[in-house]
C-alpha cells in the first residue's frame, strides 16, 4: 500500500470541501464541482444532498445552466477566537517550513484562507497585520521533509501497522527496513521516527528524511504503552546515524554545560572538575566552532578527523584576523 493512499480524499473531507466552495462563490455548476473534486456529477449530487441532509440550505437550478448555491444570505457563524487564539493559529500555520514540511505550504494556504474568511473583521485584520509585519525563515539546520512520510508514519503508529521502506545511512550505504514505528519527534531540524526494527530485533531510530519507497505492511503490533520516545531519544540520540563519534572534555561545570548544551543532541557527565561530552556529529568544523564559542579549554579525547577541524578553523581565523 503506497504512501498516496493516505492521501485519498475521505468523503466527509469532500462534502466540507464542496461547502468551502460554496462560500467563497455566488453559484457553482454541478459540472466544475465534479472537476474540482475528480469525482462524477452523480457523486456531487450525493454531496449536495448530505449538506442539506445538514440542514445547509443550498439551492439547486437545474436544466441548462444550472447551478448550486447556498440560499442568499447564508453564512455560518464566527469562530469565535480571542487575539491570541488568531495569533497562534495564523503563525502556527506560517511555521510548517520550520518543521521542513514545505509540501504542507498549499494546504497551509487553503487553512488560512478559510480561517480568514469566518473570522469576525476585526480578527481578520489584526492577523493579516501579523502576516505583513513578522517575517518567519527557517534555520540552515532545518532538513527538509515528505509531507507523504510523515502522514504515513503517523497513520502507521495510530493504526498499529508496520511499514517497510528504503533507507539510506549517514554512509550512504542503502538497506531495506521494516519497522513497528513507536513514535515520531521533530528535534534538532529533523524528524524522526523511532521503533522495534525487524531487521535489528531492537529498537531503531531513522531519519525520515532518508526513507523513500515508503509502505504499509500486512504485519500488525502492539505498541509498548510505557513507550515515550523523548526518554528514549535523550539516552539514544546524541549517537544516531552519524558519521563521527566524538568525545570530547571541557574545563566547565557539568551545570553550566548542561544549559550550554540544552538544543543540542548531547550525552553529558561530570568527570574531575569539568565535563565530559559524547556524541554523533556530521560536520566536525562547524561543532568545533561551537566548542570554541564557549570560552573554555577544550581536550579533544576522539576522533582524530576533529583535531584536523580544529586546525582548519584556527586556520581561517587566524587570516581572518590578518585581513
Amino acid at each position: 500500500m503506497a504512501c498516496d493512499y493516505f492521501f485519498m480524499y475521505d468523503p466527509i473531507m469532500r462534502v466540507l470541501t464542496v461547502l468551502e466552495i460554496l462560500q467563497a462563490r455566488e453559484r457553482v455548476s454541478g459540472a466544475e464541482l465534479a472537476e474540482r473534486l475528480e469525482v462524477n456529477t452523480r457523486t456531487v449530487q450525493r454531496y449536495i444532498a448530505r449538506l442539506q441532509d445538514l440542514c445547509i440550505p443550498v439551492e439547486s437550478v437545474r436544466g441548462v445552466g444550472g447551478y448550486y448555491r447556498l440560499k442568499p444570505g447564508f453564512r455560518l457563524p464566527p469562530l469565535m477566537f480571542t487575539d491570541e487564539e488568531a495569533l497562534a493559529l495564523a503563525l502556527g500555520l506560517r511555521a510548517l517550513r520550520q518543521l521542513g514540511l514545505a509540501a504542507f505550504a498549499p494546504a497551509a494556504e487553503g487553512a488560512a484562507a478559510k480561517l480568514g474568511r469566518v473570522l469576525p473583521d476585526d480578527l481578520r485584520e489584526g492577523v493579516r497585520t501579523v502576516e505583513d509585519v513578522i517575517a518567519l525563515e527557517p534555520g540552515p539546520w532545518v532538513i527538509s521533509t515528505s509531507a507523504e512520510s510523515l502522514l504515513a508514519v503517523a497513520n502507521a503508529i495510530r493504526w498499529r501497522r508496520r511499514i517497510a521502506f528504503q533507507y539510506r545511512a549517514h554512509d550512504e550505504s542503502v538497506s531495506r527496513r521494516e519497522l513497528e514505528p513507536y513514535g515520531v519527534i521533530h528535534l534538532d531540524g529533523r524528524w524522526y521516527v523511532s521503533g522495534r526494527c525487524l531487521l535489528r530485533q531492537d529498537l531503531r531510530t531513522f531519519r525520515l528524511d532518508r526513507i523513500s519507497q515508503l509502505t504499509l505492511t500486512e504485519g500488525a503490533f502492539e505498541r509498548p504503552a510505557e513507550f515515550d520516545i523523548r526518554v528514549y531519544l535523550n539516552r539514544s540520540m546524541p549517537f544516531v546515524q552519524s558519521a563521527h563519534a566524538i568525545e570530547v572534555w571541557l574545563d566547565m561545570p557539568l551545570a553550566q554545560a548542561q544549559k550550554e548544551f540544552a538544543l543540542y543532541r548531547v550525552a553529558m557527565h561530570a568527570d574531575g572538575e569539568g565535563t565530559a561530552i559524547r556524541c554523533g556529529r556530521d560536520n566536525l568544523e562547524s561543532f568545533a566552532a561551537m566548542l570554541l564559542s564557549l570560552g573554555c579549554r577544550v581536550v579533544v579525547r576522539s576522533p582524530e578527523a576533529l583535531r584536523e577541524a580544529f586546525g582548519r578553523v584556527a586556520g581561517r581565523a587566524a587570516a581572518a584576523a590578518q585581513s
